[in-house]
This record gives C-alpha cells, sequence and structure tokens, in this order.
C-alpha cells in the first residue's frame, strides 16, 4: 500500500509557488519543443495520487501515458530495483549477459498470445520496438512496404512518425520521413456510422475496405508488414468493430504478411486482458510492448513466433542499454503483481464502474457522444451539441478545469477532441468516484 494518503488535496491552487519556480528554471533549461500536460512538479506518487512540490495531492487518472499501471512506487518494484543496484547497473547484454534479461523474455514468451513458440527481444522505448519489429519482418518476408492505419501512433523517431497519423505535435516540421510506408482506413465504429450502421457494427466489412486500399496502393507482394494498435491509443481510444481485427490477420496468413500489434499502451493488464488483442481471439505474428512492463523504468520488447523472430543475423539486434537490468528486475516485479494482485480482473472491474457513471453523464450531456474503451482504457469523445461535430475546445477547456481541480486527465484523438482515462489499477473506487464528480461539475459549468 502507499504511504501517501489517498485523497484530494489542494494546499495551493494550481501550480503552487514551488512549482511555478520550477516552471521559471525548466523554461531556462530545457528545451520549449518538451511540453508539459500539467504546470505542477512531481514530489511522491502512489496508489491513486500524485503528489506535488507545494503539497497538492492530485487524483491519478494518467499513470504517466499507462506507464505505472501497478500504480507508483509499486513495492514489490521498489524492493527488486534497490536490490538489482547494488548488485550492478549496466553491463550490456550484448556484452556480459545477465539472468534477468533472460527471464522477462521467458515470460514475455509464456504470456504473449503468439501461436507456437515464441522468442523475445528487449529495447527501450516502444518506438525502438516498433523500429525493429518492421526490421524483423522485412528480414522474415524479403519485403519492404508496411502499412498502418488512420488515427495510428506508433512513435516520435523518424520510421514510427511515418507511421503515426497525426501531423501535430508528432510529425509538423519534421520530415522527410522513412519511405515504403502507407496508410489504410481503421474501423472507427463511431465515426463510421456516418457512412452508414452496417460499416460501423461489421468488422468483416470495415476490414475489406482497409484490404482492398491494400492490394490497390501497395499489393500483397510487396508487403512485409501490417503493424496495427488493437485499440488506438493517441488516435482516440478507438476500439474497431468485431471481426475487424481476425479479418486482417486472416489475410496477412494468406499472403506472407507479418501481422503486428503494437500493444505500447494496451498491454500488461491495461484493458482488462493481459494483451488487448486477446479481447479479439487472435494470435498477431509479432506483439510490441513498452509503457507498463516495467512500472516506471525504460524497456520494451518485441515478442513473436520463433522462425520470425529468428530471421535477422546475429548482431542484428540490441542496443548498449536495451534489456537494462534494472529495469528487468522492475518488469519482473511489475509481472509479479499483476498475476498476484489480480489485476487484470481489477482492470474489468474499472471498466464496469467507469462506464457505468461516463454512460449516465451521457444519457444527461449530448456533448458527451461517445463512450468507450476496454478495461482501464477508457475515452470520451466530446462534440457540439446536437451534433458529431468534434469540440477540441470544450476538451481543452475541460482539462483545464479539472486539473485546476487537482485532477490528472489527459486529452488525445485525431480531432484533438477524446479525453483519456489512463488510472492506475490500484487506484481505490472513491477516488475514480471523485475524479469523475470533477469532471462532471467542470463539464455543467462549460
Amino acid at each position: 500500500m502507499s504511504t501517501i494518503e489517498q485523497s484530494r488535496h489542494l494546499a495551493t491552487a494550481i501550480p503552487g509557488p514551488k512549482s511555478s519556480a520550477l516552471i521559471a528554471r525548466k523554461t531556462g533549461a530545457v528545451a520549449r519543443g518538451v511540453g508539459n500536460t500539467m504546470q505542477v512538479y512531481a514530489a511522491r506518487a502512489g496508489g491513486g495520487i500524485v503528489e506535488d512540490v507545494d503539497g497538492n495531492r492530485l487524483i491519478d487518472l494518467g499513470s504517466g501515458i499507462a506507464v505505472t499501471t501497478i500504480g507508483n512506487a509499486s513495492p514489490r518494484v521498489v524492493e527488486a530495483v534497490a536490490a538489482q543496484a547494488t548488485q550492478f547497473t549496466h553491463t550490456c547484454f550484448m556484452v556480459t549477459p545477465y539472468e534477468g534479461y533472460v527471464a522477462v523474455c521467458e515470460h514475455l514468451n509464456r504470456l504473449t498470445p503468439i501461436a507456437g513458440e515464441a522468442r523475445s527481444a528487449l529495447f527501450n522505448s516502444g518506438s525502438e520496438a516498433v523500429e525493429n519489429a518492421v526490421k524483423i519482418a522485412r528480414t522474415y518476408t524479403g519485403k519492404q512496404a508496411v502499412v498502418a492505419f488512420d488515427h495510428a501512433y506508433h512513435g516520435r523517431t523518424n520510421l514510427t512518425m511515418a507511421l503515426t497519423a497525426k501531423s501535430m505535435p508528432y510529425k509538423h516540421g519534421f520530415g522527410p520521413f522513412a519511405p515504403e510506408v502507407y496508410r489504410a482506413p481503421m474501423s472507427y465504429p463511431y465515426r463510421d456510422a456516418e457512412f452508414g450502421k452496417e460499416l460501423a457494427t461489421d468488422g468483416e466489412l470495415a476490414a475489406k475496405r482497409a484490404i482492398n486500399v491494400i492490394d490497390k496502393q501497395v499489393g500483397a507482394g510487396n508487403l512485409a508488414a501490417v503493424i496495427i494498435e488493437p485499440v488506438q491509443g493517441e488516435g482516440g481510444f478507438i476500439v474497431p468493430a468485431e471481426g475487424f481485427l481476425p479479418t486482417l490477420l486472416d489475410w496477412c496468413r494468406k499472403n506472407d504478411v507479418v501481422f503486428i500489434a503494437d500493444e505500447v499502451q494496451s498491454g500488461f493488464a491495461r484493458t482488462g486482458a493481459m494483451f488487448a488483442c486477446e479481447h479479439d481471439g487472435i494470435e498477431p505474428d509479432l506483439i510490441v510492448t513498452a509503457k507498463g512492463i516495467a512500472d516506471g523504468l525504460p524497456l520494451a520488447a518485441v515478442t513473436g513466433r520463433a522462425e520470425i523472430m529468428d530471421a535477422p543475423h546475429v548482431g542484428g539486434l540490441g542496443g548498449t542499454y536495451g534489456g537494462n537490468p534494472i529495469a528487468c528486475a522492475a518488469a519482473l516485479a511489475t509481472i509479479e503483481t499483476i498475476e498476484a494482485d489480480g489485476m487484470v480482473a481489477r482492470a474489468r472491474e474499472i471498466e464496469t464502474f467507469m462506464k457505468e457513471r461516463l454512460g449516465r453523464m451521457q444519457a444527461d450531456d449530448d456533448r458527451l457522444g461517445d463512450v468507450r474503451g476496454r478495461g482501464a482504457m477508457i475515452a470520451v469523445e466530446l462534440v457540439k451539441s446536437g451534433t458529431t461535430e468534434p469540440d477540441a475546445d470544450l476538451t481543452k477547456a475541460l482539462c483545464a478545469g479539472a486539473h485546476a481541480a487537482g485532477v490528472i486527465v489527459l486529452s488525445c484523438g485525431t480531432y484533438g477532441n477524446v479525453l483519456r482515462f489512463l488510472p492506475p489499477l490500484t487506484i481505490g473506487d472513491d477516488l475514480l468516484e471523485e475524479g469523475l464528480d470533477v469532471l462532471a461539475l467542470v463539464l455543467k459549468d462549460l
């Protein structure tokens, strides 16, 4: 249990004087391009609370963008990190390897829904893992083209920016981007309903639309991989219609195309399953993970079918810090906590709680156009009253009001009109309810 009192408390205005002083220091020291969602500086965090340097306690509905899934400073993780740090902090697995790296890969191979024998490789970030997944797919198939989807987010490196759909703030001014990247239409039920109920509810039909684009613009003979988020993250927590992912996977298998599931944001119990693709009953060829894998320590992985993972030559995969021993220790403790403490079931409880409450809010306010998501990965799409027109201004104002009241929330979506909730699975129902109470009051005032 966290030693931080699990209650919202505002000791000062947001930001307080100490945070304001740090904001001024940041302006003089940190590159302008590094932005902040909230103008507060953290001092401690645990459970469902982040405490800032001024003593304000904020309800955490963001988990550092889905990273601290089992809560900040989780006891097993703290103990494991401290123990490893006393032994050694780095040797480079490619030089003098160590058991922790191997153990993490063994657990990933066990947990990840991959058909048949599996292998894993460890990296530092989601972007790095995505790039390596593409490298592996290209080596295995001998083909170059990669298809990503509308509303996708895959990272901030050159190749992953090319895969990412949204220009601002991720791509604008940073090109040219990596070649041989193509885009297909995503199943987006709320928006697809504008083109007919059948397209919104029939995932197989939506997949055929995407496959038609792929066939015409790329051709399976040129295509190394299709990469997709089983639940899109930055794109707006979009859950594709039932049948969309299985139909795509079936087409990939028939055409020797590697199916890559990007589970960086949706993996590790976040959606009420260990991995989001389990909800659709699919077994991808490669699965990319990061964020929640090590409860705040930088670690990422590619896990996949052994024959695909083993395609690159020896020395073709790696990196100086990839699978750092401290991060591996954190990952092993994170996996133990998820399994021992019933975190998958807790994510499902959070989904039930939040959807029920948000559903009641939606019934009373038509500006809540859609409530969607899985597990503790829930979103509200905000629109102008009486329409389905995205309302980015309302979303921005709602976030600002929540922040001022001591509730950490995040926005996302191609149109900037989606409020996303990523609470740590250790948060109590009382804090969830209070956080949503605050949002309801701010929304009413707006």
